[in-house]
């Protein structure tokens, strides 16, 4: 049998063979078979098929990369999202986790050591910024504290203008002092009692009760080694005729319940039948005396109050109801940029809020104010303002004690607006007195910012104090253990422990002065907007108005306050009224 098996073409002329002369089944059997025929494709699939990767990725025919790169792109977009929604929940549940922890460690406080008899008794008078800032970062163990303060409670007043409208409860931004205390690692006494009198001759502090309820002894004295006077300012009247009588004050708590009671009479007692139309316009409006953030704020919120609420509930007061700020100086917001004032005016202009600068109030009655106002011209006019509610919210006056204090110290002749300090808050004729807040006169504005800064400044000046009063009795100790010792062995050891005690010394002592570092200003000024001038580099960075400006006021505000539970109520007050609304009733 003949073998199938091919011969290639060369070989058949090589053996003589003629394809002519050749019988058929020679032919056939000579006939090379065909090889199968691989596409290019083919070949290359192979490599691609042993990488792993499967046919079906590969584009058909007739198909270009278009549309692989798009489901490609969505896949990508997918991935992002889903990736995004891992951190969305894994960052929450940590937030929560923290949250849960915060609040544990606020309603657990650890058990505290008793103070140390033979260590120095610091008083801190006050209970503002300034004090409560020093007691936050002050290591207690290093002395016997003593607080005292009429006011059992730490106030964050940048939101104190927004209690009287309801917009939030008073005693989310209160902070008891008590709870401030009892997380030191060292016990405080706290005395709730208002400083009457300082004796620097004798270095005590007279403190009396004035609360409603009087015991046995209600007024006693407290000895100190160490004096800090935060015991901030009153309300300014400048002297003017019928101020403290008539006005509301915006400065404490029971400013703020006072400022609610007073509008929500005015507007019951406007609605009382056959009330004159006179009488209304009069009752209906509130005059706020101070262009300052405090009275801007304020202004702002009774006009939302009465935008998303009064005038919803009660729509008899409609088109009655009004707001007025005065100001004595040119403009409002003098420590902001004049863009920023212009555009506060502006947005006061849409909101109907009337604004009136360059008017000095002179005399107040029980019904209006009377004025003198300074023309473009520079010409001066007399005018009346009539008003049912007025709230003063400008100015800072020395109290009483820190008064008698200056009057007992020829350092203090120059000095009018508050106790003269030198660079370290000490005040100027005394030694181991210091002051800070707004009973301090420095050359910067008494503000929170820097009654917070001084206070954290000066707890860095107690501990550095603490912590060289140590290192120098240690020294004193070596040094005794130097001269006693006979060994070389001994004596070599020693002094390197009196250099290294030495280098802690020096760095210890090196504390610069007190330097303030400002943040910026903020403020709200209604509708939801706000104005911020923050320094950035060299310069400022001024904004106002838009949803991020007010969001970035709300977080700032946020940021401030002085515990987690002051946070999650404010932030529950604001939800509610955003939810529910603001209370229109009297209480």
């Amino acid at each position: 049998m003949a073998s199938r098996l091919p011969i290639a073409r060369g070989t058949a002329f090589a053996l003589g063979l003629n394809s002519a002369r050749r019988p058929i089944a020679t032919r056939r059997l000579l006939t090379p078979i065909p090889r199968p025929q691989v596409s290019r494709t083919a070949n290359a699939l192979q490599p691609i098929q042993r990488r792993g990767i499967t046919t079906s990725e590969i584009p058909r025919n007739g198909q270009n990369g278009n549309s692989g790169s798009g489901k490609s792109g969505k896949g990508r977009i997918g991935q992002i999202l889903k990736y995004a929604w891992r951190a969305t929940y894994i960052s929450t549940l940590m937030g929560v986790a923290y949250l849960g922890w915060s609040i544990f460690e606020i309603r657990h406080p650890t058990e505290q050591a008793e103070p140390d008899p033979t260590k120095k008794t610091l008083v801190i008078l006050g209970s503002g910024w300034g004090s409560v800032s020093l007691l936050k970062k002050l290591d207690t163990s290093n002395y016997n504290v003593i607080v005292v303060s009429p006011r059992n409670f730490f106030l964050f007043t940048p939101l104190l203008p927004s209690c009287p409208t309801g917009t939030i409860e008073h005693r989310s931004i209160m902070e008891p002092l008590r709870h401030i205390i009892r997380h030191k690692s060292t016990s405080v006494k706290y005395y709730e009692a208002e400083v009457t009198k300082i004796d620097n001759d004798r270095r005590v502090v007279v403190l009396e009760d004035l609360s409603d309820v009087k015991g046995d002894v209600t007024k006693t004295e407290v000895a100190f080694d160490y004096l800090v006077v935060g015991v901030g300012a009153e309300n300014a009247t400048f002297g003017i005729p019928g101020v403290k009588e008539n006005a509301c004050f915006l400065k404490e708590i029971d400013d703020a319940k006072k400022i609610r009671t007073k509008v929500m009479d005015c507007i019951e007692t406007a609605l009382l039948k056959d009330q004159s139309e006179d009488e209304m316009e009069r009752l209906l409006h509130t005059v706020v005396v101070g262009g300052g953030p405090t009275g801007v704020e304020f202004a702002a919120e009774l006009q939302d109050f009465y935008e998303e609420d009064l005038k919803k509930w009660i729509p008899d007061i409609a088109d009655r109801f009004h707001v007025t700020l005065v100001e004595a100086l040119p403009n409002v917001l003098p420590m902001f940029s004049k863009t920023l004032i212009e555009y506060t005016e502006s947005t006061f202009k849409d909101e109907k809020i009337t604004v009136r600068t360059k008017t000095m109030v002179k005399r107040v009655n029980e019904k209006a104010i009377e004025c003198e106002v300074t023309k473009p011209d520079g010409s001066k006019e007399f005018q009346i303002l009539p008003y049912g509610t007025l709230v003063w919210a400008t100015g800072n006056a020395v109290r009483p004690v820190v008064r008698d204090l200056m009057n007992q110290l020829p350092a203090q002749a120059s000095s009018r607006r508050g106790l003269a300090v030198n660079e370290y808050l000490v005040v100027d004729g005394t030694e181991g007195i210091w002051a800070l807040g707004d009973c301090s006169a420095t050359k910067y504005a008494p503000t929170a910012q820097v009654a917070s800064q001084q206070g954290a400044f000066l707890a860095r000046l107690l501990n550095s104090m603490a912590t060289t009063q140590e290192i120098e009795a240690d020294i004193k100790q070596l040094e005794d253990l130097s001269s006693s010792a006979v060994a070389t062995a001994d004596k070599e050891t020693v002094e390197k422990e009196l250099q290294k005690k030495g280098k802690a010394l020096r760095r210890v002592k090196q504390l610069s002065p007190f330097e303030y570092s400002h943040q910026g200003s903020l403020a709200y000024i209604g509708m939801d907007r706000a104005v911020a001038d923050i320094p950035y580099w060299n310069g400022n960075f001024a904004t106002g108005g838009g949803g991020l400006t007010y969001l970035f006021w709300r977080s700032a505000y946020i940021s401030m306050c002085f515990s987690t539970r002051n946070r999650v109520l404010v932030i529950f007050d604001w939800l509610k009224v955003k939810i529910f609304g603001r209370d229109v009733s009297r209480g």
